[in-house]
């Protein structure tokens, strides 16, 4: 156990959480930037002068019981979680469930992609953020807090188009959410979401008995929108493994048809932040129900 290093790691993963970003109320002016301990250890369920001794070296060895709720308590993302139990002297057991809020600097460049339609989705498919141009394009459900588009995909669920390759999204939604499945295996979200596509679609279940296998890639397709028409869309995946999530961003080739639409459609709505949350911040709320 690296006590110094854990206690370092802890004052400073403390100092850069804000009271508003753990849900707490801003209160009075605080004498030194970040979180006070008392909050840490109330977030994290244990006593004050527990923690207080952690973070000054005295302490003893943190339980995986413990360090899970601190990682919990502190934001901590799935890296980040691996390097806490690592200077605990423990071995980093899975995470209970997938990352179900957004980095804010991943959420503000949704906001400055101009021309184009960008979503995050969590390792189960649940939408965590969009832009106004998302929502122009895919439909105004994108702003419910359920919204997951594997939902969507098998069970018709939201207001979906015709595209060519709605059958080629069924496979790739299979193979992440078995990836999802053997890494947070006591997810009860996650479980009860692939016990409805169980129940709710002969299609994903056949799908899932393939076992298929999809790594994340450049797809072109077609899009039958209601008020623009057919659209010819690139749709390029940017990951976020830390998080594991995905960044899905739809343009058009320079110049085309296609592209004037996007284009329009950013015009036509206004960037307001917009999360599936309602908050301001987009998919800022990690207890929300997204899946």
């Amino acid at each position: 156990m690296a006590r110094q290093e854990l206690a370092r790691y802890l004052r400073e993963r403390r100092a850069g959480l804000t009271a508003r970003e753990v849900g707490l109320p801003d209160g009075a002016p605080r004498r030194t930037p970040g979180l006070r301990r008392e909050e840490v250890a109330e977030l994290a369920h244990m006593s004050v002068d527990y923690y207080v001794r952690l973070e000054q070296a005295r302490g003893p060895r943190p339980s995986p019981r413990v360090l899970d709720a601190l990682a919990t308590a502190l934001r901590l993302a799935p890296a980040e979680r691996s390097h806490l139990f690592r200077l605990a002297g423990s071995a980093a057991p899975p995470a209970a469930r997938p990352v179900r809020r957004v980095r804010p600097q991943v959420a503000g460049m949704l906001q400055r992609l101009p021309g184009t339609a960008a979503i995050v989705t969590d390792a189960a498919y649940g939408l965590l953020a969009f832009n106004p141009a998302a929502r122009a394009l895919f439909g105004d459900d994108l702003g419910r807090r359920t919204t997951n588009l594997a939902r969507r995909r098998f069970l018709g669920e939201g207001r979906t188009y015709e595209t060519s390759s709605t059958r080629e999204f069924g496979p790739i939604a299979v193979a992440r959410l078995r990836r999802a499945a053997e890494r947070y295996p006591h997810d009860t979200r996650l479980a009860a979401l692939l016990d409805e596509l169980h129940a709710g679609s002969e299609e994903f279940r056949k799908i899932w008995r393939t076992h298929p296998v999809h790594a994340p890639g450049h797809r072109t397709k077609t899009l039958d929108h209601p008020e623009l028409g057919r659209l010819r869309l690139n749709c390029d995946v940017l990951l976020v493994p830390e998080d594991d999530q995905e960044v899905v961003l739809v343009t058009a080739d320079p110049g085309s048809p296609s592209a004037r639409a996007l284009e329009s459609l950013a015009v036509a709505t206004p960037v307001t932040g917009e999360s599936p949350d309602g908050g301001g911040r987009p998919g800022s709320d990690a207890d929300r129900p997204l899946s």
